[in-house]
């Protein structure tokens, strides 16, 4: 999955969860039983972390330190020059 498509999808779910949150507020008020409701929400979650850890990952993967620093280098990782073999 590209980056921009994980950041969707993750901002889509906390709609959806947040909308989840509610209706379960809304069934409590009426008194109806909502492990089902919390259960789905549970599930939502844990998809959410696993998203978040993917993005994460790709984030991790597409920045590059300068040789003997701390400073990331932002961008495409573009090589110029060096050695061809």
């Amino acid at each position: 999955m590209q980056l921009a498509t994980i950041r969707a999808e993750i901002e889509q779910m906390r709609r959806q969860i947040a909308r989840q949150r509610k209706e379960i507020l809304d069934l409590q008020r009426a008194g109806i039983p909502t492990t089902p409701a919390e259960e789905l929400l549970a599930r939502m979650l844990t998809k959410v972390e696993e998203l978040c850890a993917q993005r994460d990952r790709l984030v991790g993967e597409s920045r590059r330190k300068y040789e003997g620093k701390d400073k990331f280098i932002l961008g495409p990782q573009i090589r110029i020059g060096g050695k061809r073999g």
